[in-house]
């Protein structure tokens, strides 16, 4: 409901006989309440204040403010509580949990699939079809979504825990939680089951249809390794791949059919949450496993390509179009917004990931899948040059509106610093030639010049010597003096003007001490290209040293330097296997002359 923005409406404050009738409403809808929770709830002088808005879909929403946090929510009449008030009271609802990575699905406006609930050894709470619940994640009990059951408990686990669970509402990290002070959810332990205190207390009895449980019953945790997790329901397989252990079932006959039972409930997922549990799965993956804080600050189109490719299991590909985020960015503009690593644009349009959370529970908790033990090591290895594909970053040259040129161009309702691709610009000084009679009579290869022209296109030199000029003339002195600008758009990433023409990768032969040559090798990066990834390649190619140093000048900038000079092997990686134009490189007339073969 609030995975979009909202409009408010208006905003008064509540006072006397209103307050009251809120107190009375809470209280009938949430019975469970004491008296002394009641009254800290809705308290008697603290401020109260009420707002109206209006969800992306129209839909009429009254919400309640408690200082500066939303506190309830009213929809046809109905109460339900935010996610502020569940964390001062986490056992309002009757609570459900799911795994950490659904988390950002949830607050996209998807609702709960049942695959993705996560059965706790003492049962799911009882619920009938429309109760209100809470959504936690698993490891910590401080709600992060609210709920309505579409199916009774009974039913949930009928249905072998397939299709939806629960419609949502509202989450941690929607626009409704954005409104309060954007306070991140408590830490709470998970509650020991009473059941389970029982039978750590000696009970001897066996109920029928029930697993057995452990004696020893469990301390409260923080966050809990999914690999100590026991789940009753083989059926019910955890969302985005998580790997089920079942270590307190391991004499039963039905742990053969984990794996079967865990692919028929991935396949009931479309092919869009597929792709995005994959991505999860080798985001967390590649952090754990392959970045190391020397890596930082690191290129995200390196990231993606060179950790978590080569993360992906054997079949399966990584698709970011396939996806629901459609672009690399979103996906880690989600995770950014998790806390789970810092993303910033170092270089205008190149971004880079600068910090990483090592100690984030989901991290913590992730568990490597079983098929990329350590004997596969050098086999993924191997494979990670074949994974990895680079994807040229398409140009395109644009030019801006300048002072000078605006008498030109405002006909067409352009303005100083609009933006206008070289095909537009020709358009429209065609139009304004023809708009204003300005085709020569008897040869149409020629045009006036008018005032307007005079003052935009010629010199003061050539004003009064210059009458025509011809058509291709009349369009390059026009582009000549609009400012330059290019579009850059990496491969998953949003397109990115910067003023003036691109920079070319520079390549030149500098002379070392004892007459050694090296190769130099600049602006990779506003290519998309990792310069540390480069010198591997160079040197692995050419069997000589590469190194990384700043280049002179520039900020957060390095170059690349190799011994010799390898502008051969440099001018053939570049050319064929990343595919980039020749115009886009400087430098390549420096290589080495072969001599004849006798």
């Amino acid at each position: 409901m609030f995975a979009r923005a909202f409009r408010v409406r208006a905003s008064t404050a509540i006072k006397g006989s209103d307050r009251r009738k809120l107190r009375g409403d809470v209280a009938a809808a949430f019975p469970n309440l004491s008296a002394e929770q009641l009254a800290e709830f809705i308290p008697n002088k603290e401020e109260l204040n009420v707002i109206k808005i209006y969800s992306h879909k129209g839909e009429a929403v009254t919400v309640y403010m408690n200082h500066r946090n939303p506190i309830l929510f009213e929809v046809e009449k109905a109460l339900y509580p935010t996610v502020y008030t569940l964390w001062v009271y986490p056992d309002l609802l009757p609570a459900f949990s799911t795994w950490p990575p659904v988390l950002q699905k949830l607050a996209g406006g998807a609702d709960l699939m049942l695959p993705g609930v996560v059965v706790p050894s003492s049962g799911f709470p009882q619920v009938e079809q429309g109760t209100l619940c809470a959504v936690t994640l698993l490891g910590n009990r401080a709600p992060v979504a609210v709920a309505v059951a579409t199916m009774s408990t009974a039913e949930m686990l009928a249905a072998g825990m397939k299709g939806k669970g629960f419609a949502v509402l509202h989450t941690y990290l929607d626009h409704l939680w954005e409104y309060g002070d954007k306070s991140c959810p408590p830490t709470l332990a998970p509650l020991v089951p009473d059941s389970a205190a029982k039978e750590g207390a000696g009970d001897e009895e066996e109920q029928e249809g029930k697993e057995p449980v452990s004696n020893s019953s469990p301390e409260p945790v923080q966050h809990v390794d999914i690999r100590d997790l026991s789940l009753r329901e083989q059926d019910s397989c955890a969302e985005l791949g998580k790997e089920e252990l079942h270590e307190n079932r391991a004499a039963e006959p039905v742990e053969n059919a984990s794996t079967e039972d865990q692919q028929e409930a991935e396949d009931i997922r479309t092919p869009q949450e597929q792709m995005d549990a994959l991505f999860n799965q080798c985001f967390f993956h590649a952090l754990k496993c392959k970045v190391k804080k020397s890596d930082l600050p690191l290129l995200t189109s390196t990231f993606l390509r060179s950790h978590m490719f080569s993360c992906c299991p054997a079949g399966q590909q990584l698709d970011i179009k396939k996806s629901s985020y459609k672009k690399f960015s979103k996906f880690l503009q989600c995770m950014q917004n998790q806390k789970i690593l810092q993303v910033k644009e170092l270089n205008k349009g190149v971004e880079s990931i600068v910090e990483v959370d090592w100690k984030h529970p989901d991290i913590r908790a992730f568990s490597v899948p079983e098929g990329f033990s350590s004997a596969s090591s050098a086999q993924d290895s191997r494979s990670e040059d074949r994974e990895q594909v680079y994807h040229a970053p398409e140009i395109i040259p644009l030019y801006g509106v300048s002072t000078k040129m605006i008498p030109l161009f405002q006909e067409s309702g352009h303005r100083k610093g609009s933006i206008l691709s070289s095909s537009e610009v020709r358009n429209i000084i065609i139009n304004y030639v023809k708009t204003n009679e300005l085709v020569h009579e008897t040869n149409k290869n020629f045009v006036k010049v008018n005032a307007i022209l005079c003052d935009c296109l010629l010199d003061k030199s050539e004003q009064d010597e210059i009458s025509h000029l011809k058509w291709d003339d009349l369009l390059s002195r026009c582009l000549e003096r609009l400012q330059p600008l290019h579009q850059v758009t990496f491969f998953g990433q949003d397109p990115v003007v910067r003023k003036g023409n691109i920079e070319p990768i520079d390549i030149t032969i500098a002379q070392r001490s004892s007459n050694k040559k090296v190769t130099i090798i600049k602006n990779l990066e506003l290519y998309g290209l990792d310069p540390q990834c480069v010198a591997n390649t160079l040197q692995q190619k050419v069997q000589a040293s590469a190194t990384l140093t700043p280049v002179p000048g520039a900020k957060d900038r390095v170059q690349v330097q190799i011994q010799g000079n390898q502008i051969h092997h440099l001018a053939k990686m570049l050319l064929e296997e990343y595919q980039l134009p020749r115009k886009y490189i400087q430098g390549l007339d420096k290589a080495p002359k072969l001599g004849r073969k006798k």
